[in-house]
């Protein structure tokens, strides 16, 4: 299996745009440099070309909802570069299972089979993890290496340059990017992390699926089918 780190970077048109700022800074050639060597000694995930799939699934002008994550899974074959989601035929991570229990207890959609979330971020759900890469099977090696001034930089991006996008924050960490997020002109919904050490302590029952959507019609926009199985029926656009 090759693992190419491809930084160069093929990201859509939109926020090739948007982020030439953050791909011409120093920090962001130390970050390339550092994959670079990276790649040499160890397995990266997800695949070079998956790094920025949540960019290329969800582009700048079709942004509805974010949900911010905090590293790729780390485990062979897992990371497809959004946030919570695994490729179709792998096994789904304790997290996932456990957003897949709230959106069927607070829509009544059923659990389904694939982990793959492509479907959201093709309907505008900005599926973002805050560090984009990972090294095989060591969780948080690749924090502090740049990928957080570059991924605060897209939610400042967003929250500067759109309005009433809806934020789910779950867990401390993704709390924590409130402060970048103007509040004034955007929804904040706030819960535990999915994880199985914290789900019950606020995550279940947040209906963060339920009241996404209901925000989304408020602005007359089409809501988002939380449903990612590709057998059943297909959600709307919101284009």
């Amino acid at each position: 299996m090759t693992n190419t780190v491809t930084i160069s970077p093929s990201i859509d048109e939109s926020w090739k745009i948007a982020l030439q700022k953050q791909f011409k800074a120093p920090y962001f050639s130390e970050l390339k440099q550092f994959l670079v060597e990276e790649k040499k000694k160890n397995i990266v995930y997800p695949p070079g070309p998956q790094i920025f799939s949540a960019f290329n699934h969800t582009p700048f002008n079709k942004v509805k909802v974010v949900i911010i994550g905090q590293d790729p899974y780390h485990g062979a074959g897992q990371a497809n570069g959004l946030c919570f989601s695994v490729s179709s035929g792998i096994k789904q991570p304790p997290s996932l299972v456990n957003i897949f229990k709230e959106i069927h207890s607070d829509m009544g959609l059923p659990i389904p089979e694939s982990g793959n979330l492509e479907p959201w971020a093709d309907q505008g759900v900005m599926l973002l993890n805050a560090t984009l890469t990972v090294r095989a099977n060591t969780p948080g090696s690749h924090q502090n290496k740049g990928w957080e001034i570059f991924t605060d930089a897209v939610i400042k991006y967003l929250s500067e340059n759109k309005k009433g996008l809806v934020f789910l924050l779950w867990g401390r960490f993704a709390q924590a990017k409130e402060v970048l997020i103007d509040s004034s002109k955007h929804y904040i919904l706030k819960a535990a992390h999915p994880s199985p050490f914290s789900a019950y302590n606020g995550f279940f029952g947040c209906k963060h699926f339920s009241k996404t959507n209901e925000l989304l019609r408020k602005q007359g926009l089409a809501e988002i089918n939380w449903d990612p199985s590709p057998a059943l029926p297909k959600g709307e656009s919101g284009t």
